[in-house]
């Protein structure tokens, strides 16, 4: 089975029928998804999901994005979760798999840069506190990100989600035991340089995403993306790629279950 490491299925069009867009991804062969949260907004959302459908997990954190959401106490609180989160997996019972979605985004306007590295130190020390990898989003603000993972390595590993960089940075995270998320960047075809990059990485270093609704498969712009067109991604990382597809349907699957602790 496929597994979609990043889709926030907790959004429109997906909460109004998930059920129905469980079945679409199911025909396609996506048995599982990873639902990142955004901040204590959705913290709710993406914990009932998860626990009214076995095939979805999640993640809890604050997004850059949406710093300016995040109250004075959001840490406290996203501390307090995972700490029940934590008590939970002791039981076998929590679904929670990282922390995140995290990260840095200064392409935002007027972006308080250090707010946000202060925020995502946190969750990088949430992350090892509670033995949980971390689930990053990154614009603009690879070095400063570099570093402060150099700085707060995660023991539990982690993925950079909607990776579009060079090989050189690639490697850089793939030192530090963080994998690659592969999107749908990778079906348009003048995305050299991130189809260049994924080509040339260690297969056992990659995962496959959607991060739907949003970025869109080459062929379905303008439409919300979907968790079964992760199939349309893995036919581009067959198409770049040397291994066969089974072979990389295979040893992504197995890396993202591996990653968080998912079943088989």
């Amino acid at each position: 089975m496929l597994i979609d490491s990043h889709c926030h299925f907790d959004f429109e069009p997906f909460c109004e029928d998930p059920e129905y867009y469980l079945g679409l991804s199911q025909q396609a062969g996506v048995g599982k998804i990873v639902i990142p949260a955004i901040g204590q907004r959705n913290w709710h959302a993406v914990r009932g999901l998860a626990k009214r459908f076995p095939s979805l997990y999640f993640a809890l954190g604050l997004h850059p994005f949406f710093s300016a959401e995040h109250d004075a106490n959001a840490l406290n609180q996203l501390e307090s979760e995972l700490a029940t989160e934590a008590a939970l997996r002791e039981k076998d019972h929590s679904r929670c798999v990282a922390v995140g979605e995290c990260g840095l985004d200064f392409a935002i306007a007027d972006a308080d840069q250090d707010q946000q590295i202060s925020v995502f130190v946190a969750q990088l020390q949430l992350a090892n506190r509670f033995e949980l990898p971390v689930i990053m989003h990154c614009r603009k603000a690879f070095p400063e990100l570099l570093r402060e993972l150099r700085q707060n390595t995660p023991i539990a590993g982690g993925v950079y989600h909607g990776f579009s960089g060079s090989y050189q940075q690639a490697k850089q995270l793939i030192d530090l035991g963080i994998k690659i998320g592969v999107g749908g960047t990778i079906t348009y075809r003048r995305a050299n340089k991130t189809r260049s990059t994924i080509a040339a990485l260690p297969l056992d270093a990659l995962l496959l995403e959607t991060d739907a609704p949003d970025m869109p498969v080459a062929g379905f712009q303008g439409e919300p993306n979907r968790p079964d067109r992760l199939v349309n991604v893995l036919d581009e990382l067959s198409a770049i790629r040397t291994e066969t597809e089974q072979e990389i349907k295979q040893a992504t699957s197995l890396t993202t279950a591996e990653l968080f602790r998912i079943r088989m």
